[in-house]
């Protein structure tokens, strides 16, 4: 099997974001012996390509230009289409990112494509390329082989381990010019209404409050947790309507899906909306005051009782022991 896999990096504050990496891995595995071509998009992007190359990708394409400084479906469509033309690839791997999950629709459709969204694992079987992705909330899991046309699937990030980095490795990279106008859309101000710190969609340890910890001040041993694993902050929706953090860093059926290798959920009750964002964590501890909370059910260790208790201990004990190490 031997395919050509177009591949978008993602760019976020002028550095590639890791989900980029596992884009290439995801590729590798759809294109065999073939080439994967990673696209770049933006308004300064070009000293980013070698990173691309570093992790796997055989050759780099950017596209620059001043309206691109900030994503728009209809710009970045714009500047994908020519690029898609060009180089006719059997395959394309976006992320499943708010970027991902609003632009790849519209390339599918003007490509009369399928799409495979929200996919967590890839696998080789015979000659066929198998995508795993969750329904149901997470409840369950359906596999999907394409038979025909462009192979065009999502990944949700922290699910495809990258390739290792091999700094040895070179590769072309060309620029195309493309004309980026009729905007139906343009961004005047970009205010980011997150928090500072580690991506919480990418975050190897989340440790997440609901409306247990009872207020805004509450959640300030979580982010004290947080730091100590060098993690992120999430929430409950329950958590983030009674005001004490904000909606960016909800986790849920309406918030983030998330997949962590640790997710630590304090004073989360466990209902189904929160569970269909963070039930496929590698390892879930849950830390609630009542043994009856149905987030015991998913979780692979659980301490009953008090967090505002349970919090600091496990805080300052974690920080002895990076101080022994």
């Amino acid at each position: 099997m031997s395919k050509k896999v177009l591949v978008l990096g993602e760019i976020s504050d002028g550095s590639l974001r890791n989900v980029s990496f596992e884009t290439i891995a995801a590729a590798k595995t759809i294109a065999g012996d073939g080439e994967i071509v990673a696209v770049l998009v933006g308004e300064a992007v070009e000293s980013l390509a070698k990173e691309m190359i570093h992790y796997g990708a055989d050759r780099v394409v950017t596209v620059e230009h001043e309206n691109l400084e900030n994503y728009t479906s209809d710009g970045y469509t714009q500047a994908l289409t020519p690029v898609i033309d060009t180089e006719q690839p059997e395959g394309l791997v976006f992320a499943h990112t708010a970027l991902g999950k609003d632009l790849a629709p519209r390339l599918a459709s003007k490509l009369d494509t399928g799409l495979v969204s929200d996919v967590t694992e890839i696998d080789q079987q015979g000659d066929d390329v198998v995508f795993t992705r969750p329904i149901y909330s997470g409840k369950a899991f359906e596999k999907k082989v394409i038979t025909d046309g462009v192979t065009f699937a999502t990944i949700r990030p922290n699910n495809i381990d990258p390739l290792e980095k091999d700094e040895t490795r070179s590769g072309e990279v060309a620029s195309i010019d493309v004309e980026i106008a009729d905007l139906r859309t343009t961004i005047k101000e970009l205010i980011r209404n997150t928090t500072d710190g580690v991506d919480l969609s990418e975050a190897k340890v989340i440790i997440a409050g609901g409306r247990g910890v009872k207020s805004e001040e509450g959640f300030a041993q979580l982010h004290e947790l947080a730091d100590v694993l060098g993690g992120a902050v999430g929430a409950s929706r329950g958590a983030c309507d009674a005001g004490y953090c904000d909606y960016a860093l909800q986790i849920g059926q309406t918030g983030k899906v998330v997949t962590p290798d640790l997710y630590v959920a304090c004073g989360i009750s466990g209902a189904i909306q929160h569970l269909a964002g963070m039930s496929n964590s590698k390892t879930i501890v849950a830390i609630n005051k009542d043994p009856e909370a149905n987030i015991f059910n998913v979780a692979d260790y659980g301490i009953v009782g008090d967090l505002f208790d349970v919090v600091p201990l496990l805080t300052e004990e974690l920080k002895a022991l990076k101080v022994g190490v």
